[in-house]
């Protein structure tokens, strides 16, 4: 056998992914803000496309911001309105009374008169000019943040400049929540200071307001709060040195540890739930920006529902045809054609996108909505089984399509503002054969059944597995305590002795 070279023909299929199909796909999986943000900066960068503005935000026709025309009230003649004293005699006045003799004729801009007297809306270096309206805006405060608040403090409380420097350095080591998250140890080192003399200085800034500021542990910033209160006592230090306990609710070991009886440790708990274990959150925490949908559903008068896009969440842009007519003939050389032509290929391409990218959503949405109908008439224990697949299936689309068009975008319903993601839930089977029950719905039972229990009939995991078998729902014990655990709930035994705890409280 002997090996020869050879040209051989094949035939083979491949995706090819050109830079329009990756932009196109990633143009897909955007939120509303960063679709905003990416066709901002496409207006930007490129000459050709400009915003498509509703129709009531337009100029209207024949609308001008140039002088009234000669035709109109108040424009001037054609030859221009005749000499200074023509036109004082046909309008019987004088210009002297308006400008001196020694002053142009055209004064330039006008300035402001000044307020009429017990009118001062427009006194200060604030005022809009005039013709424009305020902006409320502009006399908005800007939140006062935690180190800006400290400073303020520490300037009144400490004179000396190197105490001043240590505690300005603290500050800036307190995070968000109020706490110093480094040691006295490592702070003195690289300030080569006395350890002595930046515990002095802590001590001054705990002293501040919002009380508890400073702390380095929780434990701490409780204390700093009940010294306040003047709630500080051997009892209370012996609570804060067991917080495990308190978190694991082991009332027999923490009465046991603070030597107090089952009504004190009681009112103890109650003292700490009212303390804040955040202290810094009160100040310039950052408000979490509004959600803004992609859809809305709403009940049409048929008892079906209506799915519609939302307008806000979707950028529409315009090809500029005639600008690029005009541009390119003026083109001369080839680079300039070149790049011509990419933005118009580049303009166009993002027009369709996005309409591709509108009609995709409107299309996965809505079959969102036909499967999941009876959640949106009686609510989320009627949430039915979803996956990406059936969804896939339904409307002829790839899996991978449909995860992108959920992915990041929201649905705006008589029962709140849900993520897409929200409706595709995991199947559990249903203990008579019948249909498979939705994942949420069970956490919804779950949540139900152990927010109607009492003290005196507190349901274990095996209650609740037993309870939903009766409802034919097949459920293993340890998917109840995981879906327990993701409500953040408690065990049974830890919610006895929370709720013995609060009925012992609540009947002194």
């Amino acid at each position: 056998m002997s090996l020869t070279p050879k040209l051989l023909i094949r035939q083979s299929q491949s995706l090819v992914m050109t830079p329009q199909l990756m932009q196109a796909i990633k143009l897909l999986q955007l939120s509303s803000l960063d679709l905003s943000a990416y066709v901002a900066n496409e207006l930007e960068q490129n000459p050709l496309l400009e915003r498509d503005e509703p129709a009531d935000e337009r100029p209207a026709a024949g609308e001008a911001d140039g002088p009234a025309s000669a035709d109109e009230p108040g424009g001037w003649d054609e030859d221009g309105g005749g000499s200074r004293s023509e036109i004082e005699a046909r309008l019987d006045t004088d210009f002297g009374n308006v400008f001196p003799d020694d002053a142009p004729r055209d004064p330039g801009p006008a300035t402001e008169a000044p307020p009429e007297p017990g009118d001062w809306s427009q006194v200060g270096a604030g005022a809009p000019p005039a013709g424009d309206s305020a902006d409320l805006e502009a006399y908005v405060a800007a939140r006062a943040t935690l180190s800006d608040h400290l400073e303020e403090q520490l300037a009144l409380a400490v004179a000396d400049p190197v105490d001043r420097l240590i505690g300005l350095h603290l500050i800036d080591l307190i995070d968000e929540a109020g706490y110093l998250r480094e040691s006295v140890e490592e702070v003195a080192e690289r300030l080569s200071a006395p350890i002595a003399q930046v515990e002095r200085v802590l001590k001054v800034i705990q002293g501040f307001d919002p009380t508890g500021v400073g702390a380095r542990s929780l434990a701490e910033c409780l204390a700093i709060q009940l010294r306040e209160r003047d709630r500080y006592d051997p009892a209370m230090a012996a609570l804060l040195d067991h917080l495990e306990l308190v978190a694991r609710r082991d009332m027999t070991a923490l009465r046991r540890a603070c030597g107090v009886d089952d009504d004190d440790i009681a009112d103890m708990l109650a003292e700490i739930r009212r303390l804040d274990p955040k202290p810094g959150h009160a100040f310039g925490a950052e408000l979490a920006p509004p959600v803004t949908p992609d859809v809305t559903v709403r009940a049409a008068p048929d008892g079906s529902w209506h799915v519609e896009l939302v307008a806000e969440a979707l950028p529409r842009v315009l090809v500029n045809q005639s600008y690029y007519a005009r541009v390119s003939r003026a083109a001369k050389t080839d680079s300039e054609k070149t790049f011509l032509t990419e933005c118009l290929q580049t303009a166009n391409w993002l027009t369709r996108s996005l309409e591709q990218r509108a009609r995709t959503i409107l299309k996965v949405a809505t079959e969102i909505v036909r499967q999941q109908d009876g959640f949106f008439a009686h609510g989320v224990a009627h949430l039915k089984p979803l996956n990406l697949r059936m969804v896939a299936d339904a409307i002829g689309m790839h899996e991978s399509t449909v995860s992108r068009v959920t992915a990041n975008k929201y649905m705006a319903t008589p029962r709140g503002v849900f993520e897409l993601k929200y409706f595709f839930t995991a199947a559990i089977a249903s203990a008579d054969g019948g249909d498979a029950h939705s994942a949420e719905a069970v956490r919804h039972r779950i949540r139900a059944m152990i927010d109607a229990e009492t003290a005196d009939d507190v349901l274990s995991d095996d209650t609740i597995v037993k309870r939903l078998h009766d409802a034919g729902i097949e459920i293993a014990r340890r998917t109840v305590a995981k879906y327990r655990e993701s409500l953040r709930i408690p065990s049974s035994v830890q919610r006895r002795r929370e709720k013995t705890a609060a009925l012992k409280a609540g009947s002194r």
